[in-house]
């Protein structure tokens, strides 16, 4: 729908990241950066795009965005892609088998909101087209969002997925804002906690706990499910590493006595 005013500011800046998730065709991340831009979005998080980066057919889907195209940043992993974030948001159609929260666009953008107006740096992670986020993506994430469709047909393209989440971000801030205040001890980054989970699950090894091997994967992400509920401070992360720490020099002690 035709609708640019030329002889208006093009308003950037400020909103949470988009995480594309492996990506597979370059003309819906240019359909979705229209749809940032329409918005106001402009941090794009490539995270392993399947046809590379920089792309062609992604900058001419985008009719226009390039300012986003161009400020654009490209990861190898998930947890690299959202490292310096305090809250993200997974998007999902399916029904997992997780604990995590469940939340509507309208909802997570109040939240990001929040988040965002305390100081905090927020995103919201889409998978690929055909597959979706895997459950290791969505257990980085503090809660799912998913979009109230028809049960029966409820897949969307990616494109119309951002651009739900930003049409409610951008709605969120036409005088429908609540006053927030800001928390004494915000949310710790990504970066740390996946630290944490890394040192945890190290520890656990170490000790037989995540055994039988099979089961790894599935206890790992329950766990991280888990601590990503707490919504934990940067103390509290740091608190509960020297915890671990503690546990598993007590256990080396008892070993060599």
């Amino acid at each position: 729908m035709a609708g640019t005013d030329a002889s208006k500011r093009v308003e950037t800046g400020g909103g949470p990241a988009i995480v594309l998730v492996r990506p597979q065709l370059g003309e819906n991340i240019g359909f979705a950066t229209r749809a940032m831009l329409n918005c106001g979005l402009t941090d794009l998080r490539l995270v392993a795009p399947r046809d590379g980066w920089p792309n062609d057919k992604a900058r001419a889907a985008s009719a226009g965005g390039d300012a986003v195209i161009e400020s654009a940043r490209v990861y190898g992993d998930t947890a690299e892609a959202v490292a310096d974030l305090n809250l993200v948001y997974a998007t999902t159609a399916r029904p997992r088998g997780m604990s995590a929260d469940v939340v509507a666009p309208r909802e997570a953008a109040a939240g990001l909101r929040r988040a965002i107006e305390a100081g905090q740096a927020a995103g919201v992670l889409f998978g690929p087209e055909r597959s979706g986020l895997t459950n290791d993506d969505i257990a980085l994430a503090d809660a799912i969002m998913t979009v109230p469709l028809n049960p029966g047909f409820s897949s969307i393209q990616l494109g119309h997925a951002v651009m739900i989440l930003g049409y409610e971000w951008y709605q969120a801030g036409e005088g429908g804002r609540q006053a927030s205040v800001e928390p004494k001890h915000p949310p710790a980054a990504k970066v740390d906690l996946i630290g944490f989970f890394e040192h945890l699950e190290r520890e656990l090894d170490a000790c037989g706990f995540l055994h039988p091997p099979e089961m790894r994967p599935t206890i790992t992400r329950n766990l991280r499910t888990l601590f990503q509920r707490a919504r934990l401070t940067d103390r509290e992360v740091r608190t509960l590493r020297g915890v671990v720490a503690g546990l598993s020099s007590a256990r080396n002690r008892d070993g060599e006595d």
